[in-house]
């Protein structure tokens, strides 16, 4: 009851960031036909068009979220499929700004990673995922390594005894899924 009357006085705060997000969801999706128009390369190159940018410490990253959601929205697409939603830029948003962003089973955790791993690897200070177990770091990686691959990000893996990086030249046909097929065997060191 006390803290229905405080949001009636002082407002919603969740409801204030959501409307601040949704704004920025607007800027991504008018993006979208400028980076569907881009070839493969073109595609790729915006990651050196990026990072020039940062260079010149005028723009940061936080400028550029919109452009860098818009081209891994795209590579996401071409490469494994997956358009990322506009509830999952917001997840992605959220997780830039370094806040937890709750999501249940089956709401695409691992693509809403992608979009503000790419956008700080951008710095080229490195990004690293934690999940819970190996085989999901696997999974991850392999899939969504063709996504980082396509906008020229290198993606690694590093499990309990082992470490991966994502190569599409490399093929293991031993494994059925094709998720894991292009995870290269590398020292931790190279996978770091």
């Amino acid at each position: 009851m006390k803290n229905r009357v405080l949001i009636k006085i002082l407002g919603d705060p969740q409801a204030k960031i959501l409307r601040r997000l949704k704004k920025r969801v607007g800027s991504i999706n008018v993006l979208a036909d400028k980076y569907k128009k881009m070839s493969d390369k073109e595609l790729k190159k915006q990651t050196v068009v990026f990072r020039e940018r940062l260079e010149g410490k005028k723009t940061t990253l936080d400028d550029i979220l919109p452009e860098a959601f818009a081209a891994m929205r795209e590579a996401a697409e071409r490469t494994i499929g997956n358009r990322h939603f506009d509830v999952q830029l917001i997840g992605g948003m959220v997780l830039h700004e370094g806040n937890v962003s709750e999501m249940k089973t089956g709401e695409g955790k691992t693509l809403v990673a992608t979009l503000p791993a790419y956008l700080n690897a951008l710095a080229s200070k490195g990004v690293h995922i934690i999940t819970v177990n190996d085989y999901l770091a696997q999974r991850d990686c392999g899939w969504n390594g063709q996504a980082y691959y396509a906008l020229g990000i290198s993606t690694a893996c590093i499990i309990a005894e082992q470490s991966f990086i994502y190569d599409p030249e490399y093929t293991n046909n031993d494994h059925e899924d094709e998720r894991f097929r292009h995870l290269r065997p590398c020292t931790r060191k190279e996978a770091y």
